[in-house]
């Protein structure tokens, strides 16, 4: 099968469809459409403050679209109840940015917490399931520690064994690259690409780390101003002649993302001053 025809509909475990949503006043995304290929890995990447951590957090129900829709394996997550969406959530994981470890809970409890929010498996079987989780990510032995005394890839991999706990079938990762060293980082990205061919998952990063991202993922989304600039394969979004991708894939400092933040003009904001200098100077002549 092409890479491309992963983009249809059948072959989409997650679809936004139109979808608007803003905070207040300001409007972050803009009539927007992408779907994420089943059983792939897809990144989603563009510019701060362009709408990634927004599209995570729409797909997990924690906001709904003010238009358009968004669906879960054919299911508006927008359309349901609070007793739908707790089970919708069953299916997905979630790895936050530095992991978001519970400080007062081990390592192993932390893993444990989903199977107990969640099931009613016996303690037994909970035990044998946190530990092969823990295996996976290489820290059955680091079961007792407590957050406090492992390093921060490490909390990671917690995270991460936390996420796929309940055996999801999308997870998705909001920034998992962030303040990890290079050994630490390759290990993960190892993990995320390992995890979802071996589980069948569907995986969706947000990062702003190119290199690394675009190794892992089959497919790649680049966030416009509210909407999607390019999509494809790696390859595919490298050589887009979008000046938007071209910039960010560049890392260039000038293009069509501005270095300033919208403000009044320097005449505006250093007129006045420009002005009393010139009538002292007119005085003095």
């Amino acid at each position: 099968m092409p890479p491309e025809s992963s983009s249809s509909t059948g072959d989409a475990l997650v679809q936004l469809r139109d979808v608007t949503f803003g905070y207040g006043d300001r409007v972050v995304l803009r009539d927007l459409s992408l779907q994420v290929p089943r059983g792939k890995v897809t990144a989603i990447m563009g510019a701060s403050g362009g709408g990634k951590t927004t599209i995570l957090r729409l797909i997990g129900g924690q906001h709904r679209a003010q238009q358009g829709q968004v669906l879960v394996d054919g299911q508006d997550v927008g359309a349901m109840d609070m007793q739908q969406l707790y089970a919708a959530r069953r299916r997905m994981g979630m790895l936050f940015q530095f992991g978001a470890l519970f400080t007062d809970m081990s390592v192993f409890e932390n893993v444990a917490f989903p199977l107990r929010e969640h099931t009613q498996l016996p303690e037994v079987l909970v035990r044998d399931i946190v530990l092969m989780k823990l295996g996976a990510v290489g820290l059955r032995g680091a079961r007792d520690l407590m957050p406090s005394q492992i390093s921060g890839g490490m909390a990671r991999r917690v995270a991460l064994a936390r996420a796929i706990v309940l055996d999801p079938a999308l997870i998705m990762y909001d920034e998992p690259f962030a303040g990890l060293d290079p050994i630490s980082l390759g290990t993960t990205a190892q993990l995320i690409r390992r995890l979802n061919d071996a589980m069948g998952l569907t995986t969706i990063i947000v990062s702003h780390d190119l290199d690394e991202t675009f190794a892992l993922a089959d497919h790649v989304v680049i966030l416009g101003p509210g909407n999607v600039a390019a999509q494809g394969t790696p390859d595919a979004v490298r050589a887009s002649s979008d000046p938007l991708v071209h910039q960010f894939v560049g890392a260039l400092p000038t293009g069509p993302v501005p270095f300033h933040y919208p403000g009044p003009t320097v005449a505006e904001d250093f007129g006045g001053l420009a002005a009393a200098r010139g009538n002292r100077g007119e005085g003095g002549a």
